[in-house]
């Protein structure tokens, strides 16, 4: 004899119930110069419910474009962050779990190093993901909860690597480049404050690049939108903000004049002036001129005449990565 209809109709509940429910997903992107940590409850329609969020300046890519390996003292850096993430992560019970490496990572004759320390301080094997995988996780990022009309390029200013990313519903064209507030930083911004010949050689290597950038995904654009830490600081420091505050700076829109303004201004000063900003990481202070400076030749190189600053990007393309 069959179950009574009673617990047919419980168990048909149960599913359905279970079915809606979210998926607690944490998320890592170690980039050159941060590794991030976000741990969110990812429903079934798309929403991320956010629990907590995580930043820490350990500067992985230290020295990699100029002796192409990893310094051991980053691997340090970062496997203290990890530890302390991976508490976190336990703490809050993420059934999933997802670690992303991205330039230095990519460039570096001794990831292997790497990728063995982070399999032990987190249980998880990292990827060192491509520039091309890279991108459209930016691009998945920066669109969440975004409304446009038309296409979006989207440009995720990194340490060692920049994406370029065009698309609309879905990805066009994407393509990485390696500039990044790291890497031109000690390529080109040694001085403290640059001198003006290093200025002018680390824009010409930038407009190189960005030029290149833009040509690899030419096609119709309406909107610039800017991602990470590069550009929300000079959104913060545009805004004149006191404090750092992510939801005044969260689709934001800059003019170029603005950009310009900051860019121009950072580069002027010395690293003790930028840490002086209120809202100035201690970090990021010392490469933060050449991140405005990306982000300056991007918007007068694809004549932009302004850029949607989201403080949504890569870590969120990561945890929405994680449903399937």
């Amino acid at each position: 004899m069959g179950e009574p209809a009673g617990s047919a109709v419980s168990a048909i509940t149960a599913v359905s119930a279970a079915s809606s429910a979210p998926l607690r997903v944490a998320a890592i992107d170690c980039g050159t110069n941060s590794v991030r940590l976000l741990v969110a409850d990812l429903w079934p329609d798309g929403r991320l419910g956010e629990l907590s969020r995580q930043m820490r300046i350990v500067r992985l890519g230290e020295g990699v474009d100029r002796t192409g390996r990893l310094a051991p003292e980053a691997i340090a850096r970062t496997r203290d962050a990890l530890a302390e993430y991976a508490a976190i992560i336990a703490e809050l019970g993420a059934a999933r779990v997802r670690m992303c490496a991205t330039s230095a990572s990519r460039d570096a004759d001794n990831a292997d190093d790497f990728q063995r320390m982070a399999r032990d301080t987190l249980g998880v094997d990292p990827e060192v993901i491509s520039g091309d995988d890279e991108a459209r996780l930016s691009f998945a990022g920066a669109v969440r909860g975004l409304t446009v009309t038309g296409p979006c390029l989207v440009v995720d200013i990194g340490g060692g690597s920049t994406e370029f990313v065009r698309g609309g519903a879905t990805v066009e064209a994407a393509v990485s480049i390696d500039i990044g507030c790291v890497r031109m930083t000690e390529r080109h911004l040694r001085s403290d404050p640059p001198t003006p010949e290093q200025a002018r050689a680390a824009h010409a290597d930038v407009v190189a690049a960005v030029d290149r950038a833009l040509a690899a995904v030419a096609g119709p654009a309406a909107t610039l939108v800017g991602l990470a830490g590069s550009v929300t600081t000079v959104a913060a420091v545009a805004l004149g903000l006191d404090a750092y505050d992510s939801t005044r700076i969260h689709h934001t829109v800059l003019t170029r004049a603005a950009v310009t303004r900051v860019a121009d201004d950072l580069m002027a000063m010395s690293v003790a002036q930028r840490r002086s900003i209120p809202v100035m990481h201690p970090g990021r202070a010392d490469v933060i001129a050449a991140g405005a400076l990306v982000l300056r030749v991007i918007m007068e190189r694809a004549d932009a005449a302004t850029v949607v600053v989201s403080e949504s990007d890569i870590l969120d393309g990561i945890a929405l990565s994680l449903s399937t």
